[in-house]
Parts: structure tokens; C-alpha cells; sequence
């Protein structure tokens, strides 16, 4: 089971990012995909997570309006779409499955203990 994230770089305030994760070694629509950050000094944070069913579900507050996620299960791959970023975006992006039984499709856990596979993040700056 391996997940790789992909799509980072820098980009300046306002910008836009597509971030994408996919997924080899099982089928992925029976896993909700879930995105998480981790800034420099600061503890890991959830961003977004997409369940099996394609329901998507926020984690913070402050990329609402501003993040979406989506996933193509044809390709094995969720992407992460980020608009009007801001510096404060800056971090290292990690993608990570839960492996879910069919009557939790529906369902994202609330925290990242809760995700079983990790890919290996990739870096996003966001430059003022």
C-alpha cells in the first residue's frame, strides 16, 4: 500500500495549487483519503478529508471557501484543490487513507490516528 503526494511548489499569495495523492496497492474507494499539513514548529493539522462515498468534510476552519477535495476513483487519485492561498498555507501537505467497512462509506474520522497510510508529503510555500 503506497500513497503519493504530488503537486507542491511555491507560489505567492492568492495563488492557486492542485494537489493530488494516489494511491497503489489497493482500491481506493473503499478508503476515505484524507490531507494534512504540518508547518515548521507546529503540530500536524487536518485540512480536508474525502470518504469513500465522496463526501468531503473540513477539518479547520480556515481553508472553507477557500480548499476543496475531490477524488477520481478510476485513477486512484484524490486531489486537493487550493485557492486564495495565503503564507499561513505554508507546510508540508501529507495525504493519508482509512481503510472503512462499507456502512462507514460515508464517513471521515476526526483525526489522523485514525488513518492508517501515509505518502510522503510534499512541500507547499506560499510567498507574501
Amino acid at each position: 500500500v503506497q500513497l503519493q503526494a504530488s503537486g507542491g511548489g511555491l507560489v505567492q499569495a492568492g495563488g492557486s495549487l492542485r494537489l493530488s495523492c494516489t494511491a497503489s496497492g489497493f482500491t481506493s474507494d473503499y478508503y476515505a483519503i484524507g490531507w494534512f499539513r504540518q508547518a515548521p514548529g507546529k503540530e500536524r493539522e487536518g485540512v480536508l478529508c474525502i470518504s469513500a462515498s465522496g463526501d468531503s468534510t473540513y477539518y479547520t476552519d480556515s481553508v472553507k471557501g477557500r480548499f476543496t477535495i475531490s477524488r477520481d476513483n478510476a485513477k486512484n487519485t484524490v486531489y486537493l484543490e487550493m485557492n486564495s492561498l495565503k503564507p499561513e498555507d505554508t507546510a508540508v501537505y501529507y495525504c493519508a487513507a482509512d481503510r472503512v467497512s462499507p456502512i462507514f462509506r460515508r464517513l471521515c474520522k476526526p483525526g489522523a490516528a485514525d488513518f492508517d497510510y501515509w505518502g510522503q508529503g510534499t512541500q507547499v510555500t506560499v510567498s507574501s
